[in-house]
């Protein structure tokens, strides 16, 4: 049953709508998506705990949710916030509506929000602390508690929130190289992306040890997507450090990306509005390529200096962010955008390629 909601930043500026699913605060980094597909994926994307999502698109919910395009198990997100929200969905794999699983999962959501006003001003701002809550059980006086209680993001440690507390093996394979995933919140298509590939893969909590590591044999080491600022891990970015010693291949993806940058010796800045959504144009630098990336990051590596034993390989056609970045005396590369996608162009998958080849050379 719907209700009514509003929408509170730090800043004071609120807005009222009209809430769905829980009837509950939701409060976290206030960022904008520009994807027109996906949003289930989206959802579900472990990278965006700590974050509430507004989309740029304007129908959201169109086509239901359905059992197979989940990113993990349960919503990431703390709320979203939607121009039109669609109750009855039109899709012959849906198995519920948007409203069922926000319920299901304990979520809130806010439409009839002009989402174009509060994209510019996050454009125009940066990204901003809020709350979603239901305004006849909340007060604006007890959100603006919760959004000063929460702090910033860079405060938080998300990791914990989403990150597998045991190892389990995801895929077998005989004869094919073996690669330890670190999960620091790793999204479903990365791993069937490695299975599809025909690789073995044990998937390791986040604090995992480069000894236990190397306890496991392993061809190579996959570092995963995750949310949150780097910054605030520097007990996994040692770890890291002591991976490279074992020179193993090694590839990370958006927060395995920053890790190793890290570890590398560079630094990490926050971004003004980060990058999210799934037509986000890539630069391929050493193969003069543009690819449309998949994007979901609030941090980004500074630079490189002038480091002579790294190269940048792929930067942002929006910014000239870093993108990429590969050591030119080891076997360890890595990309800030996503080559899985779900959602988005599936042309980057290739990313992937050189992993492997990386690893069946290191077998040789």
């Amino acid at each position: 049953m719907n209700f009514p909601a509003t929408l509170q930043l730090e800043n004071g500026i609120k807005l009222n709508g009209i809430g769905h699913g829980a009837k509950k605060v939701g409060v976290g980094e206030v960022v904008f998506n520009t994807a027109i597909t996906g949003y289930q994926e989206i959802l579900t994307d472990p990278s965006y705990d700590g974050q509430i999502i507004t989309f740029t698109y304007p129908h959201i919910g169109n086509t239901g949710i359905n059992a197979e395009d989940n990113e993990s198990a349960a919503i990431s997100v703390r709320g979203l916030i939607v121009k039109n929200f669609c109750e009855q969905p039109s899709n012959w794999r849906a198995d519920r509506t948007l409203n069922d699983f926000l319920l299901q999962q304990n979520v809130i959501c806010i439409s009839d929000i002009d989402t174009r006003y509060l994209t510019k001003l996050l454009r125009d701002e940066g990204c901003k602390i809020g709350a979603i809550y239901p305004s006849k059980e909340i007060n604006d006086k007890e959100a603006s508690f919760e959004i000063k209680k929460f702090g910033k993001i860079e405060d938080h440690n998300l990791i914990e929130n989403v990150a597998v507390k045991k190892s389990y093996t995801y895929a077998k394979a005989l004869n094919s190289p073996k690669v330890i995933a670190l999960d620091f919140g790793v999204k479903e298509n990365i791993l069937r992306i490695l299975k599809n590939k025909g690789a073995e893969i044990i998937v390791v909590p986040s604090t995992t040890s480069a000894k236990d590591i190397q306890k496991l044999s392993p061809d190579g080491i996959f570092l995963s997507n995750g949310p949150g600022d780097p910054n605030v891990l520097p007990d996994v970015v040692n770890q890291v450090k002591e991976m490279m010693d074992l020179n193993l291949p090694i590839f990370g993806i958006c927060l395995g990306h920053q890790l190793m940058s890290l570890a590398y010796g560079l630094n990490i800045t926050k971004m003004p509005f980060g990058h999210h959504g799934a037509n986000h144009p890539v630069h391929d630098l050493k193969n003069n390529v543009v690819y449309i990336t998949s994007q979901n990051h609030n941090f980004a590596v500074a630079d490189i200096a002038n480091r002579s034993d790294l190269n940048v390989t792929h930067i942002s056609l929006f910014d000239n962010s870093i993108q990429g970045i590969e050591h030119l005396e080891k076997p360890f590369y890595s990309i800030q955008c996503h080559p899985e996608a779900s959602p988005g162009p599936r042309e980057f998958e290739n990313m992937f390629d050189r992993f492997f080849e990386e690893m069946n050379a290191k077998k040789k």
